[in-house]
């Protein structure tokens, strides 16, 4: 890590950052000349600080801040090391980090700390999950009373139609994306395929498989964090919101994963279309964890708007073939390369926590042997299902009161989440429209 600094010596200042409860960044601003001390003891803050609201806010029901006297962690350096911050202004270096105990033991509040300890346990199975993962955003002009598109750096001109698919559209910001590409090399995030999609200035970027489950949520946190800050560095804001505008499709974030044995074999690969028993048992942990697990999907109010009948988002606990319209879609192809994605999380999650939920959930299912529902065929939206919560306040319920969480959260941070959203739908309730709209554009 020293040798990073070393190698950048335009770099003047560092941020060390940890992810929260929301997804939110929080550390602090270090002169780089002091970086050596970070890398070598770590920094410290309240274990508060990873469980605030979505203002910033602490918890006011949290034993964490008076009860307990509002104790620091340690915070220590990730494996990812240190890397640029293209979208600021001064050379800028950003070193992740995670939090632990006095004694050494991870912090069971982190969110990173949750997926690690989900992906121990498949390490302890001698299995290795493989991810990728698709983040939707929207282009937005938000210096109106109104959100719109922005107009195009090119001709001016602001395109206020569905763009599914539109190369113009792609070519209309080409100065941003070719920015974005640029730094996510910098940053070593693996941004593949961009395309347009249905909303109004909105796009998709997937990002490439990765056999290190930490890493693919670190690239998918980092990339959220880029995203925005280097659209305000074009003069417009980006947002992965789940639904900014109410007559236009929202934003998901849509997971990809199979699962490696120990020589390196895809155990949902049989051959053929269909899959493994162990993909079906995989399929039928999630289908079972969906509905009380419907919190680390939608996590805020704006998510339910989102998740509406035959609005290209899931509302019915299924799985299919090649089907978009079920919450699990098992996708045509190489059977090689037979694998599961998951199509209910928005594009306003905590990467760490969701990622930490699907693959948990597909665990517990390959563990009981669980066999799944019948896959639905044709339009899930026509038909008898069971239903994903509607309202943020029953999936806070639904959470809470869960037996099928804990087999892959922590009691601690599911009780620091559901204090974490109380709190938020409590305040959320006395805000206008416009108002929820902003807390939410620049924050998720």
């Amino acid at each position: 890590m020293k040798d990073w600094l070393r190698k950048h010596p335009d770099v003047r200042t560092i941020r060390v950052a940890a992810v929260d409860l929301n997804g939110q960044a929080r550390g602090k601003r270090i002169p780089a000349r002091f970086a050596d001390k970070v890398v070598k003891d770590g920094t410290r803050f309240p274990y508060s600080v990873l469980n605030l609201d979505i203002w910033g806010e602490d918890i006011d029901d949290s034993p964490l801040v008076f009860e307990e006297g509002d104790q620091d962690g340690t915070l220590k350096p990730t494996e990812r090391g240190f890397m640029p911050m293209p979208w600021l202004e001064a050379p800028t270096a950003l070193l992740p980090i995670w939090m632990f105990r006095e004694n050494g033991q991870p912090y069971e509040g982190d969110p990173r700390h949750a997926l690690r300890a989900v992906v121990d346990r498949y390490k302890a199975r001698g299995l290795t999950p493989v991810c990728a993962m698709e983040l939707e955003f929207f282009l937005i002009d938000d210096s109106g009373k109104t959100l719109q598109v922005p107009p195009s750096p090119r001709s001016g001109k602001r395109r206020k139609a569905s763009e599914t698919l539109s190369i113009r559209a792609l070519d209309a910001f080409d100065t941003f994306f070719t920015d974005l590409y640029d730094a996510c090399e910098e940053m070593d995030i693996p941004a593949d395929t961009t395309t347009s999609e249905t909303g109004l200035g909105q796009f998709e970027v997937n990002l490439m498989h990765c056999d290190d489950a930490l890493r693919a949520a670190d690239d998918a946190w980092l990339f959220k964090m880029l995203v925005k800050g280097l659209a305000r560095r074009h003069g417009f804001a980006a947002s992965f919101m789940a639904k900014p505008y109410q007559d236009y499709s929202g934003s998901g974030l849509h997971t990809h994963f199979s699962v490696l044995d120990q020589k390196g074999d895809n155990i949902f690969d049989s051959g053929g279309p269909k899959g493994t028993a162990a993909l079906r048992h995989a399929v039928a942990g999630c289908l079972e964890a969906m509905h009380d697990s419907t919190l680390l999907f939608a996590p805020h109010l704006n998510s339910y708007d989102r998740l509406v009948p035959e609005a290209h988002a899931p509302t019915s606990i299924c799985w299919g073939y090649e089907n978009r319209t079920a919450a699990i879609r098992i996708p045509a192809g190489n059977p090689a390369a037979r694998r599961i994605e998951h199509r209910v999380a928005g594009g306003d999650v905590n990467p760490y926590l969701m990622l930490a939920a699907i693959l948990g959930a597909a665990l517990s299912g390959i563990e009981d042997s669980r066999e799944p529902p019948a896959p639905v065929t044709g339009n899930s939206y026509a038909l008898t299902l069971p239903q994903i919560p509607t309202t943020w306040d029953s999936a806070i319920d639904a959470f809470e009161a869960s037996s099928v969480v804990p087999r892959f959260l922590s009691k601690e941070l599911i009780r620091n989440l559901v204090l974490t959203k109380r709190q938020e739908l409590h305040y959320i309730n006395e805000l206008s429209p416009e108002e929820r709209i902003e807390i939410y554009l620049d924050t998720v």
